[in-house]
């Protein structure tokens, strides 16, 4: 396999995907074979446009140089990204590499945006189109170099997990497409005089504008801040929860500072009657072993549950029987009961959507509803609710 050839031959420890050096290695083979490529493509297609007059064709080699372009821009922001941490910026420079992505984005968005215009007025003032047998062969021959581009961006973007990659690989797979519909215009214009040519560049166009702003979109994401990957969630979850005397997780936020540099923080639920210095030092192997096993650094809060009593249990089902009125609510957690006598503070955590989070009055009403069921059964509780929201 020439992908497997070519990361052998040019990166070195190709297998140790998670140190910087090794990941700036990869996107920087990506970037030289991209440039490599679209500048061929270039070359090809524009020399066919020229010779045959096709503003589609034309449209199609620009669009291969913006994306020669945007190589050279991805491997600067894979170098920008690793540059060290420094005082104004202690968690790296790691969302250097969306930026760049963004900054590529925008770029093609240019192109489509200038063949719209180049279309149009070739529909307004057609020009007569000659088809030949050998530019068309090698407009084929460029639909394949495209075609193995895409495979290997996604191969390489897959095994550092880099979205500056997987998005070259799907702007190359677009390009296929776009490729595909101009031979298919210059093949007609055998066979007819119509100013198909204008049309197919409009179509075109259209088709890079789209692409264009599917990388923006895929691009904002992150550093606007979107929901972490849910299988990191999952094995998160499932790797804390297998040290002992650990019982339960929430409040999970995990924040994304660039590729190979999350922050995660947690609550783990703990027996509140562990010796302290035990449970401690569970915790902290936690954090040193998850945190190497998942390439990021992880902060776990205690949190001390109450040993189960029949007052306790007693509450808790009657508390979770209410709460299922309430379909927003997702779970309860940190239940407790606090004091002695015939006054008692009643303390639990609910959960919401993250969406619910601007809706305070329906908030603030819900918990006095579920306030004034409690104390209608229990008069002798105090309760203090607080609202968790679920980032995940």
């Amino acid at each position: 396999m020439i992908s497997n050839f070519l990361v052998k031959s040019f990166v070195k420890n190709d297998e140790d995907t998670k140190n910087p050096k090794v990941r700036n290695s990869y996107g920087t083979l990506g970037g030289v074979i991209g440039i490599i490529i679209n500048f061929i493509l270039f070359v090809i297609k524009f020399s066919v446009g020229m010779l045959v007059g096709s503003i589609a064709i034309s449209a199609d080699a620009f669009n291969n140089l913006s994306d020669a372009a945007s190589s050279i821009i991805t491997i600067i922001g894979f170098k920008m990204s690793n540059k060290p941490a420094d005082a104004e910026h202690p968690f790296g420079h790691g969302r250097i590499e969306y930026l760049s992505a963004l900054l590529v984005a925008f770029m093609v968005m240019l192109v489509g945006v200038q063949f719209v215009k180049s279309s149009i007025e070739r529909i307004m003032n057609p020009e007569v189109i000659t088809f030949e047998l050998i530019p068309f062969i090698l407009l084929l021959i460029s639909i394949g170099f495209k075609v193995w581009l895409s495979t290997f961006n996604r191969f390489i973007g897959n095994k550092i997990n880099s979205s500056a990659l997987k998005a070259a690989a799907t702007d190359a797979l677009g390009d296929v497409f776009t490729s595909s519909t101009v031979v298919i215009s210059f093949l007609l214009a055998k066979f007819t005089s119509l100013p198909i040519d204008g049309y197919i560049g409009i179509f075109v166009a259209l088709a890079i504008l789209y692409a264009g702003f599917g990388l923006v979109r895929e691009t904002l994401n992150p550093l606007l801040g979107e929901a972490p990957d849910p299988e990191l969630v999952n094995e998160l979850c499932e790797k804390i929860l297998a040290y002992p005397l650990i019982s339960g997780v929430h409040d999970l936020i995990v924040h994304n500072y660039g590729p190979g540099r999350i922050i995660a923080s947690l609550h783990a639920e703990i027996p509140a009657d562990v010796d302290i210095m035990e449970i401690h030092n569970v915790i902290d192997k936690a954090e040193r072993e998850i945190s190497a096993d998942l390439n990021l650094h992880l902060v776990i809060h205690m949190d001390p549950i109450c040993v189960l009593t029949d007052e306790i249990k007693e509450t808790w089902d009657y508390v979770e029987k209410i709460l299922r009125k309430y379909p927003e609510i997702k779970s309860m957690h940190d239940f407790r009961i606090v004091g002695e006598g015939d006054v008692k503070n009643l303390i639990f955590d609910i959960v919401l959507e993250a969406s619910e989070s601007g809706n305070k009055k329906k908030q603030e009403k819900m918990i006095a509803d579920i306030k004034t069921s409690i104390k209608k059964e229990h008069p002798q509780y105090n309760c203090v609710i607080t609202v968790d929201y679920d980032f995940m």
